[in-house]
């Protein structure tokens, strides 16, 4: 029996998927729910998985835009696994040999020769052996990325280089991405102010309680929960900042959906952590890090990044030392979080050394004023200045659940 399947609609008004990636090759066995496919649509990546066992045929190439229930692939349920079939027994000691090279022979070929379809044309083209790169795919597999980016031998005088380029098409959510970028910069009046705040308290709060906090919850006690309750506290103190346009109206929120920025293997994505103003310190890394797990596997949906009121993005843990984030629309702020010095300060009319980071605050000046911005601002840096008394209600064991 021949199963066709197609592409299955990954959320509401999504129209159009490419294919980013087989997962496996032309004419191979697939087990029931094995994924064989990541697919890209504008909002995140997904795996297809194979909806019965059985050997599969293409009928989209890597990179090719397909619509919402439009045929991707055959599977022959009758297939059989090549390993299914019959070895007779050796008749004689060096009839031994035979088999043994056969399997070292397939296990290389998949390895570090094993190429889709479209790899194999770019190879091709440039007149590269599959056998001579090395695949970044499962198991070692050689995609289309891998044949782009692939140059032939290099000589060793500068006269024997060749001086080439590649071209490799964005992915659907790449593309999504730049242009809701554009648009935020062309549609919204971005405005960014900037503080800075002294993390030693939460230095002091994270090196006492660190340990107890993990091996009660299994979980981190990161600088993440104490940023998410500061702004959550802020939201509250100015509305204002938790809503957005919508046309002449004005749209505020009673909750707080806090989007978190995190890089993906498919580049950033933004999942919500839902009504964060109810959570626990314990709560918000418990959600921050099922959110981040599911994005680094692709297994993000549409839905965990949709809806946020207001976005927090950690540029500090790749070195950032001063940015100015862009608004992620319809939202009308995000908070830029950055790396942390030690650098010296005056306190108390003397000279310190404390861990220091800057904090900036980028907003829609059409519906934020000055003055709400930069109080919002202000009030984060004081929460984070006094979590003891204002993100913890002068109770840290019971804010950490201890």
């Amino acid at each position: 029996m021949i199963l066709e399947m197609k592409v299955p609609s990954p959320g509401e008004s999504i129209t159009e998927v490419e294919i980013a990636q087989w997962l496996v090759a032309e004419g191979d066995y697939v087990e029931k729910d094995q994924p064989i496919a990541e697919v890209d649509s504008d909002k995140a990546t997904l795996e297809l998985p194979a909806e019965e066992s059985g050997t599969i045929t293409f009928k989209a190439e890597e990179g090719d835009a397909v619509a919402v229930g439009q045929v991707v692939c055959l599977i022959d349920t009758e297939g059989k696994p090549s390993g299914d079939a019959p070895v007779s027994a050796p008749a004689a000691p060096e009839a031994t040999s035979a088999p043994v090279q056969k399997e070292v022979v397939q296990e290389t070929t998949y390895a570090s020769g094993s190429a889709s379809p479209a790899a194999k044309k770019i190879l091709s083209e440039k007149g590269i052996d599959a056998s001579a790169v090395i695949g970044s795919g499962r198991g070692g597999r050689v995609t289309k990325e891998d044949a782009a980016q692939a140059v032939p031998s290099m000589g060793t005088k500068p006269a024997d280089g060749e001086r080439d380029n590649s071209r490799k098409k964005l992915s659907m959510l790449r593309r999504k991405v730049a242009q809701r970028l554009v648009a935020a910069k062309n549609e919204t009046a971005m405005l960014t102010t900037f503080n800075e705040v002294n993390m030693s308290p939460i230095f002091a709060l994270r090196n006492q309680y660190k340990e107890e906090f993990k091996e009660k919850h299994n979980v981190g006690l990161g600088f993440m929960s104490f940023f998410t309750r500061a702004v959550v506290r802020a939201l509250q103190l100015y509305p204002d900042v938790n809503s957005m346009i919508d046309g002449d109206y004005q749209i505020k929120y009673d909750f707080c959906d806090i989007s978190v920025a995190v890089s993906g293997p498919k580049g950033l994505m933004v999942p919500v952590v839902r009504n964060a103003e109810n959570l626990s310190f314990r709560g918000v890394e418990d959600e921050i890090k099922r959110l981040a797990i599911r994005a680094r596997d692709g297994k993000i949906t549409v839905d965990e990044m949709t809806g946020g009121t207001f976005t927090i993005s950690n540029g500090g843990v790749f070195g950032s030392m001063l940015s100015t984030p862009i608004i992620n629309p319809p939202q009308s702020g995000i908070l830029g979080m950055h790396n942390i010095i030690e650098r010296p300060i005056a306190v108390n009319g003397n000279v310190e050394i404390h861990p220091m980071m800057y904090l900036a605050l980028s907003y829609d000046h059409r519906i934020i004023d000055g003055k709400e911005s930069v109080g919002f601002l202000v009030a984060i840096k004081e929460a984070l200045e006094d979590p003891i008394a204002l993100l913890m209600d002068n109770d840290v064991k019971k804010a950490l659940d201890l």
